[in-house]
Order: structure tokens, then C-alpha cells, then sequence
């Protein structure tokens, strides 16, 4: 795969005298933009990482990236966000796809204090078998919004689409997916779910799963589920011999393990992989001392 990586590093805003808001003082802002055309036939992937040097760094990304596929083409776009804890994320993702095409979006969400993602696909030929992934996680008072729209634009096309996330501490989750089906778009097959485990009281997700149909020959559907853990299965691993903190660590990172094995390059997967159980493993601890 290509590996696009673009890194912030600012100010820490917890410095003192260098703190946000002061005179003349501005948080630096960045407008990556990124185009990814695909000619016919062809056959690739692309990782776009989104990461920041200190931990608290104060800054805005505001990015947009643009993929064009021809006709039968096989291509899969991982976005791994992985901002400083003071750092601000909006990005757009839009997607042409010819017919034919086999496209596949992975988008993961590590750290940030406010997230906004926006993805568009549009499937504008025949035959399209279209998937969008997605995985957040969200803790301390961050904020992730997560707003997705597939277009059938054309007959007897595919997609699926699969988000889940995990939030923590006073976190606010945002999932807002549309699948459009135009009324030419006969015999679509258009799946959608998205799942949220909340691992405090005071977490929230809010879940807006759509559907706008126009064509009469269609299958269908979508859902939304929300939760926390099940304290069953929680005593069943403790009847095991684990304690409750391990217990609870291996119920999260199943949830979440269910997105990541859907990533098909390993290198990508072992690192998301140990980035996911490392910062689990935080956030439960932090929930525990509570």
C-alpha cells in the first residue's frame, strides 16, 4: 500500500504562557488535500495517517481527499486518525466509483478532542460492490461525529456498512448514515449497522440510521443498537478466573476486535491492533478509578 502520513506538532496548550486565546498567538491550521484517480482495471490501496507529536497539542486539520475509480477496479482506502488530545479534525471523503468497482473504506478514529468525519460514495455504474468500515473511540470530554451517504445511482449495485463505537468518561458519539437509493438503481442490495458500547453513564452516542428509497426492487435494511456491557457474560469469564478488570478488557476489545478483523492488510491490522488494546487499556483503567 501507499502510505500518506501527514503529522502536526504545535504548542502544548498546557504550557504556561502559551496557552490558547492569548494575543497574537493562533493555533496553527493545516488544508491537506488529497486526489486518488484509479484507471480502469487497476488494483491498490491507500493508508492516510492523521497524527499529532505531543499529546496535547492545540490545532485544526481540515482535510479532504478525493477518490475516482474506473471501470473494475479493486481498490481499499484506510484512514487512521490519531490526533493530539487537544487537536481539532474535520475531513471529507468523497468517492466515484465506475462499474464494476470493488472499494472498500476503513476509517479509524483514535484520539482528537473534536472529530468530524464526512464520507460520500457515489455508485455510478453497474455491478458496484461498495463497503464502508468504521471504528471510534472516544473518552474524557472528546467529541466524534461520523456522517456517511452511499448513492445508488446505478442497477444491481452492492454496499455494506458497518461503524462501531466505544466511549467513555463524559465522550459524545455522533453517527448519522444515509443510504440513497435512486429510483434507477433497481435491485440494490444495501446493508447498515451501526453498534455503540458505552463504558460509563455519562457517555452518549447519538444514532441516526437512514434509508431513502425510490426504487421498487430493492433489499434493504439497516439498524442501531446501544449498550453496555452484559454483566453475564462479565460473571461467566469471572467464573473462569478472571478477575473483573481483565474480564471487562477482553469483552471491549472483542467489540471493537469484530472491525479491525475486517482489515485485510496485516501489518495495518497489527498496528491498529495494539494501538486499540493500548488505548482500551487506558481508558478502563481511568474508568475503574472513578
Amino acid at each position: 500500500p501507499v502510505h500518506l502520513l501527514y503529522l502536526s506538532t504545535a504548542r502544548c496548550s498546557e504550557d504556561p504562557g502559551h496557552g490558547p486565546g492569548q494575543e497574537g498567538e493562533e493555533a496553527p491550521v493545516t488544508y491537506p488535500r488529497t486526489l486518488i484517480v484509479a484507471e480502469d482495471g487497476a488494483c491498490g490501496s491507500v493508508i492516510e495517517s492523521y497524527a499529532g507529536l505531543e499529546p496535547s497539542a492545540l490545532y485544526l486539520t481540515n482535510a479532504v481527499t478525493e477518490i475516482v475509480l474506473g471501470a473494475e477496479t479493486r481498490f481499499e482506502h484506510y484512514k487512521i486518525q490519531r490526533e493530539s488530545g487537544g487537536a481539532y479534525h474535520i475531513a471529507s471523503l468523497h468517492v466515484t466509483e465506475a462499474r464494476g468497482c470493488d472499494f472498500t473504506s476503513h476509517n479509524i478514529s483514535l484520539s482528537g478532542r473534536l472529530i468530524r468525519n464526512d464520507i460520500t460514495t457515489v455508485l455510478d455504474g453497474e455491478g458496484v460492490d461498495s463497503t464502508l468500515n468504521g471504528l471510534f473511540l472516544a473518552s474524557g470530554e472528546e467529541h466524534v461525529d461520523n456522517h456517511t451517504s452511499i448513492e445508488h445511482a446505478s442497477p444491481d449495485c452492492v454496499s455494506h456498512e458497518f461503524y462501531k463505537g466505544v466511549l467513555s468518561g463524559h465522550a459524545r458519539g455522533v453517527f448519522r448514515g444515509k443510504i440513497h437509493v435512486h429510483q434507477v438503481a433497481q435491485r440494490t442490495d444495501a446493508y447498515q449497522t451501526n453498534q455503540s458500547l458505552l463504558l460509563s453513564d455519562d457517555a452518549e452516542i447519538t444514532s441516526k440510521p437512514q434509508l431513502e428509497i425510490y426504487a421498487d426492487d430493492v433489499k434493504c435494511s439497516h439498524g442501531s443498537t446501544t449498550g453496555q456491557l452484559d454483566e453475564e457474560a462479565i460473571f461467566y469469564l469471572r467464573t473462569r478466573g478472571l478477575s473483573r478488570d481483565v474480564a471487562l478488557g477482553v469483552l471491549t476489545q472483542a467489540f471493537a476486535g469484530e472491525i479491525l478483523d475486517l482489515i485485510g492488510c496485516e501489518p495495518v491490522h497489527k498496528r491498529l491492533a495494539e494501538l486499540v488494546s493500548a488505548e482500551l487499556g487506558a481508558t478502563l483503567h481511568s474508568e475503574a478509578l472513578q
